[in-house]
C-alpha cells in the first residue's frame, strides 16, 4: 500500500530506456547514470521490466507481496 523508490543505474556508456509495460513506466537512462523512478501502490504480484535497447539481456522482475 506504499509508493516505492526505484534508483535504476546504468553502468554502461550508451543510453538505455527503462521499460514496464506491467508498471505503465518507461524512461530514457542516459550513459553512466542514475535515474529514479516512481511506482506503486502496487498488488501483490510479480512485475516485469526490461530494457527497451537491450531487452535479451536487460530483465527483471519487481515481486510486491
Amino acid at each position: 500500500g506504499k509508493k516505492i523508490k526505484l534508483s535504476v543505474e546504468n553502468r554502461d556508456a550508451t543510453p538505455e530506456e527503462f521499460e514496464s509495460h506491467d508498471l505503465n513506466r518507461e524512461k530514457i537512462i542516459t550513459g553512466k547514470s542514475t535515474a529514479t523512478i516512481y511506482i506503486g501502490p502496487l498488488e501483490p504480484g510479480r512485475y516485469r521490466f526490461f530494457g527497451e535497447y537491450n531487452e535479451k539481456t536487460a530483465q527483471g522482475v519487481i515481486v510486491a507481496q
